[in-house]
């Protein structure tokens, strides 16, 4: 793998490289980017993985190489401090309840004292604190280079220094906000990189979908309320019924939040007609009429007192920046597009396109060009782009040889395509299992007895176990009946996502038994399918409730499929199963991470084995051994139990 991204780096194109677990693909990649001496900019799926990259990986092989070489990280704007807003939420107080005043107050304390302003380094901090919002900026509210605070701006500065090192870590979240931002003047990255790397690069498509398209959320509308409210009353009082305009934004946001509450319980409301599917199209309109009233109110307002401060002048940028998205929902959805309407913690309107190639095609022939990627004056001069290197690698990426899963939504068809085997022995070091005892998914009774079933081989295993389910309702039965089944068990912990901060509990179940305290059980999902990592005895068993198939409901999988349709193609082996195939491949991968690791990988679906489609998504799995029976089962499990498994394999 590291020879194949040298030859691209020195010839240019495209490599898309799938690497299977412990190939140590990140030095791959990073020992001949590296040593090319070019610029190099490395984007990942997390925070999380940027901080391993830039805290631990790339210092270890710099210093092992001996290069002269700088790296710079960068995050994107919500994890930095603004000292602006934190002023402005310093003389808001008021309209704050004790929990967020008490955090305001730790981080205006840490403020003196950093040097990256990055809101990781503030201990104990909840991500989920409503106080982040208030002291962080968004492409919304930040005011650029007429901010009083600009020249000590933490993003400002690490968008500097980023500018003059030769290697930059990002995420694929900025990546995609960044196109954006380039657009109004920032300074540009890309065209002055030679070497692009994308790790987890499987994420890519999904994140860039949502970049590319048009967003208008009530939490949009309810943050612009707060903004206008404060900065109402501090700056122009009387000027203007701030109270008022405020009060009529929220009640939108509201109603909107109100009539989504009404419809079918889904997450994603198809939205191909006038209304969303379940909603009236007359009270649909409504909503809209009043939220496109409130915004041309507010507009109204702030056109009188946008000369007063730069941040009046932001705030009339953001009125009208909501006025023009909700003038496009009001109008047909574009071509090659899809439009639904999320509904959960907050409402938001979507459009996307429905996959990044046309995006990615016009990349590498703006590259061949000598050119960047968006529209805007370069800040730096580009590099001679016709050899620029463009690299992609992930885990997973597929399940055929071509990887079509992910090269053809990326229009990548003609990247050179290598896979690189996992070097673990899973013959020796893990078993699959599907209980037979168990109903078909689509039996209301399903994760229930799936619970009872895994309550048993866990309290042989004192926990030990991750549980990753398929959808919410999947998580809540089988986390309420492990908790019912270990309440008051001093030999197992049960941990539900939602009850915490990830972090939290990804801390507790790789803590397990060490010290004394009980084993875990994780039920877990969405996120927890990939990039948790728990090397060791902590984690023995991985259970998936179902084939991970992706939601028929969905309006982009609907969208998608029909397009295969129309394409004459067969959206199930097309699409839904190539979908399947990585997803299970993604949950698998949880259980061995180490060359000395052992488990048990258990699938409570019996489709996998009664249906023809099951032979294509055993063979995406790693090669385990397969169980065929409760004895062999039995076996394993007292395998797994023994004081050491290094002494003889898999039985």
């Amino acid at each position: 793998m590291a020879l194949a991204v040298a030859r691209t780096i020195e010839q240019g194109g495209a490599l898309v490289a799938e690497a299977g677990t412990g190939v140590g693909k990140t030095f791959s990649y990073l020992v001949p980017a590296l040593l090319s001496g070019e610029r190099v900019l490395l984007s990942t799926a997390t925070k999380a993985l940027q901080d391993q990259l830039h805290g631990r990986d790339l210092p270890r092989l710099v210093r092992a190489l001996g290069l002269p070489v700088r790296t710079a990280l960068l995050k994107g704007r919500a994890s930095y401090l603004c000292l602006h807003r934190l002023e402005q939420a310093r003389q808001a107080d008021a309209v704050h309840d004790g929990s967020v005043v008490q955090v305001l107050a730790r981080v205006e304390h840490w403020a003196q004292t950093t040097r990256t302003g990055d809101l990781a380094e503030v201990p104990g901090l909840d991500e989920r604190s409503a106080a982040i919002a208030l002291v962080t900026s968004t492409r919304d509210n930040c005011l650029g280079s007429p901010c009083p605070r600009f020249r000590e701006c933490h993003v400002h500065l690490a968008r500097r220094e980023a500018m003059a090192a030769d290697v930059v870590v990002i995420n694929h979240h900025l990546f995609f906000a960044d196109l954006a931002v380039r657009e109004s003047g920032m300074a540009e990255l890309l065209p002055s990189v030679r070497v692009v790397v994308f790790d987890e690069a499987h994420q890519v498509n999904e994140t860039g979908v949502l970049f590319l398209g048009v967003q208008l959320g009530a939490g949009q509308l309810l943050d612009f309320a707060r903004d206008m409210l404060v900065l109402g009353l501090q700056r122009a009082r009387g000027m203007a019924d701030w109270q008022g305009l405020c009060a009529q934004v929220e009640r939108a946001a509201r109603d909107l939040r109100l009539l989504a509450d009404h419809a079918p319980g889904a997450t994603r409301l198809v939205w191909t007609e006038q209304a969303p599917d379940g909603l009236p199209v007359e009270a649909w309109r409504t909503v809209l009429g009043q939220i496109s009233q409130a915004c041309t109110q507010a507009l109204q307002s702030l056109e009188v007192v946008q000369g007063m401060a730069p941040d009046f002048e932001r705030l009339h940028a953001r009125a009208a920046a909501l006025a023009d998205s909700l003038e496009r929902f009001c109008g047909p959805c574009a071509p090659g597009a899809v439009r639904w309407v999320d509904v959960g913690l907050h409402v938001r309107l979507a459009e996307a396109p429905l996959d990044l190639a046309p995006s990615v095609r016009s990349w590498l022939q703006s590259a061949a060009a000598g050119g960047g990627v968006a529209g805007g004056a370069p800040a730096t001069p580009p590099v001679e782009a016709a050899a620029r290197a463009w690299i992609f690698t992930s885990a997973t990426l597929g399940d055929d040889p071509g990887l079509r899963w992910f090269t053809e939504p990326m229009g990548l068809e003609d990247a050179q395509i290598l896979r690189v085997q996992s070097p673990f022995d899973y013959t020796s070091q893990a078993a699959l299992y599907v209980p037979s005892g168990l109903p078909a998914p689509s039996d209301p009774g399903h994760s229930a007895q799936l619970a009872e079933w895994v309550a048993q081989a866990a309290d042989r295993l004192g926990g030990r176990t991750l549980v990753l389910t398929t959808t919410l309702k999947a998580l809540r039965v089988v986390g309420d009946g492990l908790r019912d089944r270990f309440s008051g068990s001093s030999r197992v912990e049960v941990l539900v996502q939602g009850q915490g901060p990830k972090r939290r509990l990804m801390e507790r179940f790789r803590r397990g038994s060490n010290g004394g305290g009980p084993g875990c059980i994780l039920v877990a999902s969405a996120s927890f399918w990939e990039g948790f990592d728990v090397p060791g005895d902590a984690l023995q068993m991985v259970v998936i409730d179902k084939l991970p198939f992706p939601p028929p409901g969905d309006p982009l999988v609907q969208a998608r499929s029909l397009r295969l349709q129309q394409a004459g193609r067969s959206p199930f082996k097309d699409y839904a199963l190539p979908e399947a195939a990585v997803a299970l491949k993604q949950g698998a991968g949880r259980l061995i991470r180490h060359e000395s690791d052992t488990g048990l990988l258990v699938i409570g679906d019996t489709r996998l084995l009664k249906m023809g489609y099951g032979k294509r998504l055993l063979a995406a799995l790693p090669p385990m051994r397969r169980l065929r029976s409760e004895q062999e089962l039995d076996e394993v499990l007292d395998w797994l139990t023994r004081t050491s498994t290094t002494d003889r394999p898999c039985p």
